[in-house]
């Protein structure tokens, strides 16, 4: 399925110009980026999406250590991708996505819901749309650092001095420090001399 250049998302770094349709992620449409934009037109390592397809059937591309299965399989922000090297999706500070090089194999996630399951098992809702079940005492907001099998290996406390990143909203892309956290909100240095109140919800610590 594709949409129009015109509708796609100003946080993919694509010529507003050029063919009228460009791929529509399958999931998350306005915070992903399709396989193929990936690979050709953000990575360059294809010119075509037939050569995108080669590289898809050999094997060559991964989502979180998990083989693609699809052109338009939808890359989350913090995925850890896997084409030629390791690569995980971050936003630059003008909000637009952005592949760097890493080497590390645990991707960023932020808990958006917890629930009570059956037997008192605790499931934890996260950002990128994956679901794990913790012991943790993990609460909303937080941030956990998972592996390839989706364990936590690390777990970070929305709290005053963490540093952070704006992930929505007028200041997406940019990177600061909790100053203060009151309920839902919380107040972010962004810079020297720029505090600003934010909905928790749109701030990931890291």
């Amino acid at each position: 399925m594709h949409q129009t250049r015109a509708e796609v998302t100003r946080k993919l770094p694509i010529e507003r110009k050029g063919t009228k349709y460009v791929a529509r992620a399958r999931i998350d449409v306005k915070n992903s980026v399709p396989v193929v934009v990936a690979v050709r037109d953000m990575l360059k390592l294809a010119r075509t999406a037939k050569e995108v397809n080669e590289m898809r059937k050999e094997k060559l591309l991964k989502i979180n250590g998990k083989e693609v299965k699809d052109l338009r399989d939808s890359i989350r922000l913090f995925n850890i991708f896997e084409a030629d090297k390791h690569y995980v999706l971050a936003l630059t500070k003008n909000g637009k996505f952005v592949f760097e090089e890493t080497k590390e194999k645990s991707r960023l996630c932020k808990v958006i819901n917890k629930k009570i399951l059956k037997g008192g098992k605790v499931q934890i809702n996260l950002n990128d749309g994956s679901n794990i079940l913790s012991k943790e005492k993990i609460n909303i907001d937080d941030s956990a650092y998972l592996d390839f099998e989706g364990k936590i290996k690390n777990h970070v406390k929305f709290d005053k001095g963490k540093e952070c990143v704006v992930i929505s909203g007028k200041y997406v892309g940019l990177k600061g420090r909790v100053e203060s956290v009151e309920g839902k909100k919380a107040k972010i240095r962004l810079g020297h001399n720029k505090i600003a109140e934010l909905e928790k919800g749109s701030v990931i610590v890291i």
